[in-house]
Parts: C-alpha cells; structure tokens; sequence
C-alpha cells in the first residue's frame, strides 16, 4: 500500500512539476513576445515610483498583457530595482522585455515635456517642447529670453514642477567659453559660481542632460571632459597630410574652420585651404581671427570689420600674424576637430562665400585670378542687396 501511495505521490508530484514548469515557460514567451499595444503611450514614471506600479499602469493603457507578467519578468531579470524616473516613449507592439530595458537602462527620457536651454552664438533662449506620442516629434510650446522673467510662460513654470520633465542644455558649435559661461549665469535652471571662464576651445558643443538646481561648474567639467576625449580620438585618427604637430594646434585650427563655414560637407574644404597655406608659409588671413581680435570672444561684434582691425596687430590677427594664433578662436564640435586633422586633398588657397546667406557656402580657387573673379561676384551681389 505504503509503495502505491508514494507512487501515486511522485506521480502528482512530476505532474505538477511539468505544470509549473509549463505555466513559467508561457509566462516567458509571453514576457517576450510582441506586446497588445496598437498606437505608442508616453509613460510617465514618477520619482520614487516602483515597477508594481508601472506595471499596473501599463496594463491599465493596453501596453502589456498582464502585471503579474511583466512584473515578475522585470524581477526575475533583476532590473527592478534599476527603474529610472521620467517620461518614456513606448512604441506600438513592444514587448514586456523591451519596456524593462527601456525604463531600467541609460538612455534620456524620450517624451513628455522637455525644456532645452540653447545657447547660440548670438543668442541664448529657452525653448518648450513636448513630444506628440503619435507622430513621434517634439513640438514647440514656447519660447523666450531667460533673461526676461515676465516673458516665462505658464507651461514652462509647470513644467518645473514636473518630475518627469526633461531638461538638456545645447550649445552651438562655434560659441565662445565666456558666451557659455554668461548664459549658464543668466539662467537660474543653474546653480554655483564660476570664478573663471575656461580656456577657449576647451568645451564641447553638444546637447546635455541636467536637472534644475545643476551647479554651473559640474556642467562645464562635463563639457571640458566630452572635448578632451573627442580631441583625443580625433588626434589619434589624424591624416599625414594634417599641417598641425600637436593636439593644441588641432584645436586652434578647428575652431578657424568652425566659424569660417556652417556646411558639414565644407568643414574638409575648408581645412585644405587652411593646410595648404600653412605648408605653403601663407598667412591665413581669415576674417574670424581679427573679430576674436577684437572682442576676445565677449559677444558678437555686430558689424563688418574696419581696415584699421584688418591691420592691427593683435596676437589672433592673421592678416598680421604668420601661422595659427595662439588659442582658439571659439569651441569646435566634432566635425571641425576631424576636418582639421584630416583635411580634404586640394589645390585651394582661397574661397569666398558664394551668396550673403552662408547656408549657400563658399566658392573656392587654386589661382589668384579665380578668386578675384569669385570676389568680383560676391561684391556685386552686396551691392545689389545694398
């Protein structure tokens, strides 16, 4: 009797063994699998918010098939306690899986609000932008001077509030370490003193993630690093045919090249002529190094240059100066650092703007005669604008 009943036992047992064993194998697959979701949800995770929560939410908008599911899924993977606050896109048909590493991983918030600070050459605004869940595009709510507080918007005040709101800084390429440095100080997004201005060309142009209450000088540190590692990869990427001998240079002529045109597909251009020059032992003569001349980079000059600045010697003017002046000129991005250090193969050592929109480009020529003809052409078009 005892061996029919402990047969009978494990013969429930192994039953119910293979039972669970089936009931977690679906429960995989269905953790896995493309989600029930038809149109993409903007997920708001809250501060201090935990996965059973989200998990409810997400089952209460269609997105996943079960809570329990995808709640267990996200222990079980160990990502539970990963979960990151902010507003999230969760496309059409993503998995139970897909949405854990979405909500759990390094990546930005990617909908809701957002509220970039962009810092431009000439200008700073801040601009309020939320994301249309459907069309997957940011769309612009308002816009206004930091710097005038009556001009800040209801929406942008809430927006404040709201723990899910994204916030990123962009700077342009091209603006000057003081320009960066006054807008982070006209902005109370930002907090902390900033004694000095770092070393022109020493910050990278780029967009970057903060929460208000950010302190001005972990933002410039930030900035300092990602130019510090992009001047390094470039350097060690760097052409023979590059006319610079040390990192330093590199960065001097990028920042000649990044205000001289606005174009991508110039950038390579534009380094040849400057290289071919420098191999050739022809100044430069560059029109942007006698404006940093001038203001030193403390704001724009706003007008065109007089002869007497064209003639004056100052340690940037290289109408006056052989060679590269002594420091940047401006912060380079990216393109501007590889352009230099792996300028295109050309004949040119001159251009001129093309029209007096400089999205049009430049016009360039390996002779004298060429140029004078391309010059001719520009004159003719300021005066019939004039």
């Amino acid at each position: 009797m005892w061996r029919n009943l402990a047969s009978n036992l494990l013969t429930v047992l192994i039953v119910a063994l293979v039972a669970v064993a089936g009931v977690i194998g679906w429960g995989q697959t269905q953790y896995v699998a493309q989600g029930p979701l038809e149109e993409p949800i903007c997920l708001q995770v809250p501060r201090g918010g935990s996965m059973a929560r989200v998990a409810t939410d997400l089952e209460a908008q269609g997105a996943v098939s079960s809570a329990t599911i995808y709640r267990l899924g996200a222990q079980y993977s160990g990502l539970s306690p990963q979960l990151k606050a902010g507003s999230f896109l969760i496309p059409a048909g993503a998995s139970m899986q897909e949405i854990v590493r979405e909500i759990t991983g390094d990546g930005l918030s990617t909908c809701g609000t957002e509220v970039v600070f962009l810092v431009s050459v000439n200008s700073q605004s801040v601009r309020l932008r939320e994301l249309n869940a459907t069309t997957q595009e940011f769309e612009v709510v308002a816009e206004f001077d930091p710097k005038v507080e009556e001009e800040r918007p209801a929406p942008y005040l809430e927006a404040l509030d709201d723990v899910a709101t994204r916030f990123r800084l962009v700077v342009a390429e091209g603006a000057t370490s003081w320009q960066i440095v006054e807008a982070l100080r006209s902005s109370d997004l930002f907090e902390g003193d900033v004694d000095a201005v770092p070393d022109e060309g020493s910050l990278a142009p780029d967009g970057y993630e903060f929460r208000p209450g950010a302190d001005r000088l972990d933002i410039l540190t930030q900035m300092a690093r990602a130019q510090t590692d992009r001047l390094r990869a470039a350097w060690e990427n760097r052409s023979e045919d590059t006319p610079v001998e040390t990192p330093e240079e590199a960065l001097v002529l990028a920042s000649i090249i990044e205000k001289e045109t606005a174009l991508g597909e110039e950038r390579p251009l534009v380094a040849s002529v400057f290289a071919n020059r420098l191999k050739r032992g022809i100044k430069l003569q560059t029109d942007p190094t006698v404006i940093y001349g001038v203001t030193e980079g403390k704001g724009v000059l706003g007008r065109g240059l007089r002869q007497s600045e064209l003639r004056a010697e100052t340690p940037w003017n290289t109408y006056v100066i052989e060679g590269l002046p002594p420091t940047p000129i401006a912060n380079p991005g990216r393109a501007s650092i590889e352009a230099a250090l792996n300028p295109a193969e050309s004949d040119y050592i001159f251009f001129v703007a093309k029209s007096l929109d400089p999205r049009d480009g430049h016009n360039f020529a390996a002779t004298l005669d060429e140029h004078n003809q391309n010059v001719a052409a520009y004159r003719a078009l300021e005066r019939a604008n004039q």
